[in-house]
């Protein structure tokens, strides 16, 4: 019995000492900052270069990204819930993988260091460390193979690592050798959505098809869509099915309504439901704003308004240098949909009662027809020194504050 008693003393501690090495008072690597719309541009030029659609290319393709693309998608990883903050370093043959994750215990992290070499298929890891704690590669290695067999056992695992044939490593790049057919296309958006949340898409696409085959004009108002869609969501949601995701069928609906394009081009058995007819969705009378204000909304519910922010920025900018220019009404759009977005996912049966009892645009929509728009680069630089001058946060401010008195929106406070 003695022997037996020490036996368990030294091993637990021996746990206690490795758990003292493995947890430390610092992360290995700083969390990562929000998304600016230099990232988005970054990560849209990203989409251009590396789409596999692209007609005249040979079937084994190569995708390259630079470390500061891995950063972009490590840091669309963490704002999606993964608490880590991870970093991706990248020699010719070896890969460098540092991760932090905080504890929630006494301000404490798990840090963790592991070298990759470049093997059949899938990476290998060769050395791996946890805080201070040396651990033997092999380890690691049944931890990265457990979890790529968690991915394949999803459909769109399996079609990513079905199309990957090698991984190699360069001088501050990674690069992705895969297989592309054309039909994987279909595939690939089929994935998007799983089919429970194709069924609850179809549920709200078929509401739309008969409100707007009823609609006595060829034009709607954003406001008269919104209380029965949200009805929908809010009946949905009383008998049992998640709100939030019932108010993300909504948007979506709308959203695709309101730029003028079928649902099909997101999920491919769309083509086959009840097709709305197609308006002109107007706010303020205008049909941009509809568009401007439903994306924020969807981007705001689904990833976090700091995402639909620097995608609104972006592509006013975007648009100052040959588009139709920097407008800071379509801003103010942009804003009051990434509001109720963050509402709908923040507030969900709270915002489905409030739309539903009926609104009107002034409720959700600020008044915009004083605000400067159709600005060129030259003209937007001169008068608001650019993104983040002085001159810019006054007037997103003064934005901000209209946006502070709209009644739907002060279910946030």
């Amino acid at each position: 019995m003695k022997w037996l008693l020490r036996a368990l003393a030294v091993s637990m501690l021996l746990l206690a000492l490795a758990v003292g090495l493995a947890v430390q008072r610092q992360p290995l690597v700083q969390p990562l900052t929000p998304l600016t719309p230099e990232d988005i541009a970054r990560a849209m030029e990203l989409l251009r270069q590396q789409d596999p659609r692209r007609p005249g290319l040979p079937d084994l393709r190569s995708a390259v990204l630079a470390e500061r693309d891995v950063d972009l998608l490590l840091r669309e990883a963490s704002r999606r819930g993964l608490p880590v903050a991870a970093r991706l370093a990248f020699q010719p043959g070896r890969a460098t993988v540092r991760a932090s994750a905080p504890l929630g215990m006494f301000g404490l992290w798990l840090n963790t260091e592991a070298d990759l070499r470049p093997g059949t298929g899938l990476p290998r890891v060769e050395r791996l460390r946890v805080g201070d704690l040396p651990l033997p590669g092999w380890l690691g290695d049944q931890v990265l193979r457990a979890a790529v067999a968690r991915l394949a056992d999803t459909d769109s695992g399996r079609l990513v690592l079905g199309t990957l044939r090698e991984v190699e490593f360069g001088n501050q790049e990674v690069r992705f050798n895969y297989v592309w057919r054309p039909e994987l296309a279909d595939r690939l958006r089929t994935n998007l959505l799983p089919p429970p949340e194709q069924a609850r898409l179809k549920v709200h696409a078929e509401r739309l098809a008969a409100l707007t085959a009823a609609h006595p004009t060829a034009t709607v108002s954003l406001a008269e869509l919104l209380p029965p869609m949200f009805t929908l969501a809010e009946s949905r949601s009383a008998a049992g099915e998640d709100a939030v995701l019932e108010n993300r069928a909504a948007l979506l609906a709308l959203a695709f309504l309101a730029n003028g394009r079928g649902l099909g081009v997101l999920v491919p058995a769309a083509t086959g439901w009840a097709q709305p007819r197609l308006l002109r969705v107007t706010l303020a009378g205008r049909d941009d704003f509809p568009q401007h204000f439903l994306i924020s909304a969807l981007l705001a519910l689904e990833g976090g308004g700091r995402l639909a922010d620097a995608i609104g920025v972006y592509k006013e900018v975007r648009d100052s240098r040959g588009g139709s220019g920097f407008s800071f009404n379509d801003m103010a759009a942009n804003r009051a949909g990434t509001r109720f977005g963050l509402l709908a996912a923040q507030r969900p049966r709270a915002v489905q009662a409030a739309v539903a009892r009926g609104v009107v645009e002034a409720d959700f929509m600020p008044d915009v027809a004083d605000l400067p728009e159709f600005m060129t680069e030259a003209e937007f630089l001169r008068r608001y020194g650019g993104v983040g001058a002085p001159a810019f946060e006054e007037a997103m401010a003064r934005i901000e504050s209209r946006l502070d008195a709209l009644p739907l929106l002060q279910l946030g406070r």
